[in-house]
């Protein structure tokens, strides 16, 4: 079964907690934290996430209360692609054109709703391969 690895800060926790019910019994869902609403710093959290997907092989979903901390962080790590998503159309192109392994969004931006949807969408769709591996791997490249 595919592992999908959560992580949120306290902005992001109620949304953290309905996506991983939403996807259990699909997915084997793993969450790197935060697990209260206290705050706490957000890089954290991303790094956490990162290091277990590359360990992992995994796929991953980070939210806080706009997504683009959580983003930022991310795309920190060599072989993390993580795409900041509104809307359907932008996780199946982050999957389909540059193989994003991790989705982010703002639980502050977008409702219940659309993000089970941006989530199915991210899950369901492959990368397409083809003249986008190379542009993918310019973008590894970039990180080294």
């Amino acid at each position: 079964m595919r592992t999908i690895v959560f992580g949120s800060d306290h902005a992001g926790l109620g949304l953290k907690n309905i996506l991983m019910e939403h996807l259990a019994g699909r997915f084997n869902c793993s969450d790197v934290g935060t697990y209260s609403l206290e705050s706490c710093d957000y890089p954290n959290i991303a790094g956490k996430l990162a290091t277990e997907v590359l360990g992992l092989k995994a796929t991953g979903i980070l939210i806080c209360g706009s997504g683009i901390g959580m983003s930022i962080t991310a795309n920190r790590f060599e072989g993390i692609r993580a795409a900041l998503c509104a809307n359907e159309y932008m996780a199946r192109m982050s999957r389909m054109h540059n193989d994003a392994n991790v989705l982010c969004m703002g639980e502050r931006i977008i409702g219940v709703d659309l993000a089970k949807a941006i989530t199915d969408a991210f899950l369901d769709t492959e990368f397409e391969a083809g003249r986008h591996q190379r542009r993918v791997d310019l973008i590894d490249r970039q990180t080294v």
